[in-house]
């Protein structure tokens, strides 16, 4: 009988729903280890620089699948929970917004006019800042790593990864770096 409740309980958890994280009044997730911010990116680096954190900008959209996806079932998963509470500074940006966003270099606009200039296509889409931003560059011109897209559990723990150990300050690229990490946490 122990036996028969304790796969009952297996089957039924397999058969749950995702986590569900919480949305906004924007229609965007909000998991708690978001920032509010005032979008000002330079006071963000500064921030995340000063709590010795990484600063990673989210950009999103109300009802994206992906960004659906990520939340519930890929950033909750202990191991890139743990790993996004520990080192990231995370700013969430949304790709139809209205709210204001100040660049590195000064341009502030609309968060819908900002992902344009940056030239961002997809949603979910993240940029891994450097420490320090170069004066006169943007986001996407200083960023180590513009990531779009939804992935999995051994794709986004190598990327989350090779950002915080600054691995691509060795020459070894994302891709080169993931190989053998994605097969062993696929």
């Amino acid at each position: 009988m122990t036996r028969l409740i304790a796969a009952l309980a297996t089957v039924l958890a397999l058969a749950l729903p995702a986590q569900a994280v919480e949305l906004g009044d924007d229609g965007l997730h909000k998991p708690d280890w978001l920032r509010e911010t005032f979008k000002d990116l330079r006071d963000d680096l500064d921030e995340a620089n000063a709590e010795g954190k990484r600063l990673m900008i989210i950009v999103e959209q109300r009802g994206c699948i992906y960004c659906t996806r990520m939340h519930e079932e890929i950033f909750p998963i202990p191991e890139i929970d743990a790993m996004i509470r520990d080192t990231y500074f995370v700013v969430q940006l949304n790709m139809f917004g209205s709210t204001e966003v100040t660049d590195f270099d000064g341009t502030t606009l609309d968060e819908k006019s900002m992902a344009r200039r940056w030239g961002l296509m997809f949603t979910p889409t993240m940029i891994f800042l450097p420490e320090e931003v170069p004066e006169g560059e943007t986001a996407v011109s200083a960023a180590v790593a513009v990531m779009p897209g939804a992935f999995g559990k051994g794709t986004t723990l190598a990327l989350l990864t090779w950002v915080r150990d600054h691995v691509y300050d060795t020459g070894v690229g994302l891709q080169e770096y993931m190989v053998p990490r994605t097969e062993v946490t696929k």
